[in-house]
């Protein structure tokens, strides 16, 4: 016998253990600490243990009850980062992709996966306004946006086949705000960090139009290309839409390839179109359904609007990869317009997903999540010992806590660092933090079908009570000048 096989009747006994576990994890979620009491010493001895060579058998099962009580649990009071909080819908149906194993390459290897991802793409690009564009399903923003400027790479200053040796320096554009994954993806395709050029932000933390203009002038006049421009639809920090049609049209101009990195908030566009003008004007856009549409991670999809740009890209392959076919469906293969050759079916989730529930219902779960937002803010607003610390354009919420002492921007900064991490520690809220012209600051970002106003109205609270806490400690040890 097969070492490896199991029978049916013991897959169905581990399916059912492991769907218990999951039902009561969904049923006390509420009531579970967001953040777990524990230390990296704690989960290394339970979980960094030598391999035993001899097999556990269903055995193996019993530690999953130990590895749930040392996950975070993402209730409607989770607001740290920008992640989407994991449609249990969509979670059935990912069981179901992992035992069919479908690798979604090419429609000869996989043609059902292969068409219910060509599907879904097409309806996120209708959703917001970009039909027509064509794309695929990836792990994420990171990896989308890097596909992006991929395309834009080659489509400006082609280097697939004999490298861009002695061409003429290349530049991409991008606000202050700009994601990690951008400085990432521009030294990954050897166009090089220096050749980033940063533009300046206004005080709603949107790329100034004019001095993009003046930037690309000054670049063109020394003799640089302009490669790509990146316009944000949703930064991840505060949630600010760039001014796309204005972007687009500077882009246009100069020959530019526009990527749009939308990962936390173009699917926004689905409740509040009128936020992300211009989006249909990019040439490529990325956004995340494991943020907005809330699917369970990893789900994040690549837009774009010619498909021969993606061609030009991704398109080499061997011999043993050829279609056999000239039909377009047939014939069809991702792994000509992507990364990736190896892809598992991450598009059965979330054709499940939306198809239950209907576009929308996940319209008005986004508008929740806004307004929501905008309650949190008008909270902070109402309370003197907190500060607001930029707009609200979408969901992400970013305020520290300044008290009535008159501390000096350092002491701020220790002290909200304090409260943040007391509030972590509490366990009822999870917030995240960032930085905003150099003051630290305590962030909520809420992409989380789960929240109720209930939640909402338990963060200023959770933060007075921590800061009470942590200034008893700031004072008592005399950090204050």
């Amino acid at each position: 016998m097969n070492p490896l096989e199991i029978s049916s009747q013991q897959f169905r006994r581990m399916a059912e253990i492991v769907t218990q576990i999951a039902i009561k994890y969904v049923d006390t979620l509420n009531t579970r600490p967001i953040f777990p009491e524990c230390t990296g010493a704690a989960t290394e001895k339970l979980f960094r243990t030598d391999l035993a060579e001899e097999g556990l058998g269903e055995g193996a099962l019993t530690s999953l009850e130990t590895v749930v009580r040392h996950c975070r649990a993402q209730n409607g009071r989770f607001f740290g980062y920008v992640l989407g909080s994991g449609d249990p819908v969509s979670a059935v149906a990912d069981l179901l992709a992992s035992v069919l194993n479908q690798n979604v390459t090419a429609w000869r290897s996989a043609p059902a996966a292969v068409t219910i991802e060509r599907t879904v793409v097409g309806w996120l690009a209708k959703a917001i306004g970009c039909e027509g564009f064509n794309g695929n399903l990836t792990g994420g923003g990171s990896s989308a946006n890097l596909m992006g400027l991929a395309m834009a790479r080659e489509a400006r200053t082609p280097a697939n086949e004999e490298g861009n040796h002695g061409a003429p320096e290349g530049v991409v554009y991008a606000s202050e705000e700009v994601h990690m994954s951008i400085p990432k993806a521009v030294a990954l395709l050897g166009i090089g960090r220096n050749h980033l050029h940063l533009v300046a932000i206004d005080n709603s933390f949107r790329m100034i139009p004019a001095e993009l203009d003046r930037a690309i002038h000054r670049d063109r006049d020394a003799g640089r290309i302009p490669i790509a421009v990146v316009a944000s639809a949703g930064t991840v920090n505060t949630g600010a839409v760039d001014p796309l049609p204005d972007i687009a049209d500077i882009s246009r101009a100069c020959g530019a390839w526009l990527h749009v990195d939308g990962a936390y908030g173009a699917l926004a566009a689905i409740a509040a179109r009128e936020k992300f003008a211009g989006l249909e004007l990019a040439d490529s856009i990325s956004l995340d359904p494991h943020k907005w549409l809330y699917q369970p991670l990893d789900c994040g999809c690549l837009l774009f609007r010619d498909a021969t740009a993606a061609h030009a890209a991704f398109a080499h392959s061997g011999t043993y990869a050829k279609a056999l076919s000239n039909d377009p469906v047939e014939g069809f293969a991702f792994f000509e317009e992507s990364l990736e050759l190896s892809r598992r079916f991450r598009a059965l989730k979330l054709w499940i997903s939306m198809r239950y529930h209907g576009l929308a219902a996940f319209r008005a779960a986004i508008k929740n999540d806004l307004e929501h937002a905008r309650r949190l803010a008008e909270a902070i607003k109402k309370q003197p010992e907190l500060e607001l610390l930029a707009p609200v354009e979408l969901s992400a919420v970013c305020f520290r806590y300044r008290g009535t002492g008159g501390y000096s921007e350092k002491e701020l900064d220790d002290l909200n660092v304090g409260v943040l991490q007391r509030v972590v520690g509490r366990g009822h809220v999870y917030l995240s933090n960032s930085s905003l012209r150099g003051k630290f600051c305590l962030r909520a970002c809420i992409v989380n079908h789960r929240t109720t106003e209930a939640d909402v109205d338990s963060v200023v609270p959770e933060i007075l009570a921590a800061a009470k806490c942590q200034l008893i400690l700031f004072d008592t040890n005399g950090d204050r000048v």
